[in-house]
């Protein structure tokens, strides 16, 4: 696995560009002597199957495998030969975990029961994101549950989290235009400053979360960037600013949605400019099944001790997982990646981001045992 996911590390694709990445993936499955179909999703997506001796359940597994836009500034020997691009989330990891996964089905065949699904999915980084394609393709026909698990350095090694019900958030866009009028920094009287006006509406949008939404509810409303103006002594005319929207329920996502959306319009109004505001919808929350949540509290202490499990508080980060879990009972899970004597102390997305390459086992072990309780339980039911 190590030796797969550093050769992964130094040689990244970005979601939707992941050609050489999937074909590799490929290959490896082949030389295994697993069935493998490419090209699942109208792109880069692959689909393992190993049947098992026999009859049982359908059970999915999955994995991402795309990269980020972004600079690998870590000192190591595996750092990213691709300028600008980087693994810096654990896909690599994700994907090679899956792929010892699929070699150790392989040499248990006659022992499974049913089918063990392997997903291989492109493109989970950036929005509509690869799920649902794979979704569409059929990757869940027949299939009974499916569990995904991702590794998360803001845990330490040797730990693993998850939460019945909405578990991470809805990752939504806003992206905002103002058009006022520019002029003299010295003669502000003749001018509409986008900048001003911008200033305005950041200070407003702060008041929804924390005076519009139900405290119980929890929600987050950021902007991220703000452009406007190029000199000292010129007054901007224009000012674009992009944020992002997290939440857990449709509800407080429409109500913010709305919110900003007044806001925008009747700040640009109050100032005399024109204002254009657009939000887009990222991936819905992710909402774990509680019957399949309980069973990861129920095989996940064989591997990591009681000591080492714990249920998760919510995450705001977005995963497009939830397009499985709407089709199919499921769970996605977090496996402890971090740790300072292995220099996985940086968050994710961070261009020195590493991982403790041990968790890659633990999450092996993990997926397997979700797996096989639930074609355990599936055989007693039978």
């Amino acid at each position: 696995m190590v030796q797969w996911r550093r050769y992964l590390h130094q040689h990244p694709e970005v979601s939707f560009h992941e050609k050489e990445t999937s074909r590799w993936i490929a290959e490896r499955l082949r030389e295994m002597g697993v069935d493998v179909q490419e090209g699942v999703g109208g792109g880069y997506g692959l689909i393992a199957t190993i049947k098992g001796g026999k009859p049982g359940p359908v059970v999915a597994l999955r994995c991402d495998i795309d990269a980020l836009p972004i600079q690998d500034e870590k000192k190591t020997d595996y750092i990213s030969t691709v300028p600008g691009v980087m693994h810096a989330c654990g896909h690599d990891a994700h994907t090679s975990t899956m792929l010892a996964i699929a070699s150790y089905y392989n040499a248990n065949r006659a022992a499974i029961t049913g089918e063990r699904r392997l997903i291989f999915q492109p493109a989970e980084e950036v929005s509509p994101g690869g799920a649902k394609g794979m979704v569409e393709a059929g990757a869940l026909d027949g299939v009974d549950a499916i569990y995904g698990v991702h590794l998360w350095t803001p845990m330490p090694y040797g730990t693993a989290a998850t939460k019945p019900g909405p578990f991470m958030a809805a990752p939504d866009e806003i992206y905002i235009d103002i058009v006022g009028k520019g002029g003299h920094g010295g003669l502000p009287h003749e001018t509409v400053d986008a900048v001003l006006i911008g200033s305005a509406m950041v200070q407003a949008f702060q008041t929804i979360v924390s005076r519009n939404v139900n405290p119980l509810d929890p929600a987050v409303v950021s902007i991220g960037s703000i452009h406007a103006g190029s000199t000292a002594n010129v007054i901007a005319e224009r000012c674009k600013m992009t944020g992002t929207v997290r939440t857990f329920t449709e509800e407080a996502r429409a109500f913010i949605k709305e919110r900003l959306s007044v806001i925008v319009s009747q700040t640009a109004a109050m100032y005399g400019a024109t204002a254009t505001f657009e939000y887009r919808d990222g991936y819905p929350p992710v909402v774990n099944d509680a019957k399949e949540a309980a069973r990861f509290f129920k095989v996940a202490p064989s591997e990591f001790g009681e000591e080492g499990v714990s249920e998760s508080p919510l995450i705001m980060a977005g995963e497009d997982f939830t397009y499985y879990l709407r089709e199919v009972p499921g769970c996605f899970m977090f496996v402890g990646a971090g740790g300072e004597a292995c220099g996985a102390t940086y968050p994710h997305h961070h261009p020195r981001f590493d991982i403790d390459e041990r968790a890659m086992l633990r999450a092996a072990k993990l997926m397997i045992a979700m797996a096989e309780d639930f074609a355990t339980e599936a055989a007693v039911r039978a």
